[in-house]
């Protein structure tokens, strides 16, 4: 973990001398200095000391680098296709992933699907029936649904043109064969 580093670009980013800290925070610019220059682990109290004062929560300090913030431009997305449907790719791999799905006139996911974590669906354009176990409903746009994804489910356009289809599927684990 690079706490101190974190800790120097937050303090740096706010224009905070290290003379300002260790006034408000009552701790010594050695130990300070120590701290953001990882040379010294500061106890969990002191981090929180010093999370109040930099304005930021406890857990932000503690997250690893891949567990920040995380951007995919738009022209960096990646497409992919599955069963005649066009796949739009948000977001990057990770516990939640986001899509825009276009599913053209008559086109389905396939067969009722299976698979770990929840989804939820916002239908940006067109007309879908989407059926999980013995629910069957008729979604248009504007309105949007949710599931838990392990009991199974299908959606298929029954408008007349493309339907497209926002979904957010999030998992604890990796997911494999969805969309």
């Amino acid at each position: 973990m690079d706490i101190g580093a974190k800790i120097r670009a937050i303090r740096k980013r706010k224009m905070i001398t290290i003379a300002q800290m260790c006034e408000a925070t009552g701790l010594s610019k050695g130990f300070i200095s120590n701290v953001e220059n990882n040379n010294t682990s500061p106890s969990i109290s002191t981090l929180q000391t010093i999370s109040g004062f930099l304005g930021v929560p406890l857990p932000y300090l503690l997250l690893e680098k891949q567990q920040h913030m995380r951007v995919v431009r738009k022209n960096a997305r990646t497409n992919s296709s599955y069963n005649n449907l066009k796949i739009e790719h948000l977001t990057s791999k990770g516990g939640l992933r986001m899509m825009i799905v276009e599913f053209p006139p008559g086109a389905s996911m396939g067969e009722p699907n299976v698979h770990e974590g929840e989804e939820c669906h916002l239908v940006l354009e067109g007309k879908l029936l989407a059926e999980q176990g013995e629910d069957s409903v008729i979604i248009e746009e504007g309105d949007s649904f949710s599931w838990n994804a392990c009991v199974p489910h299908f959606v298929k356009n029954i408008g007349d043109g493309k339907a497209v289809v926002l979904i957010a599927i999030h998992s604890d684990s990796e997911l494999h064969d969805v969309l």
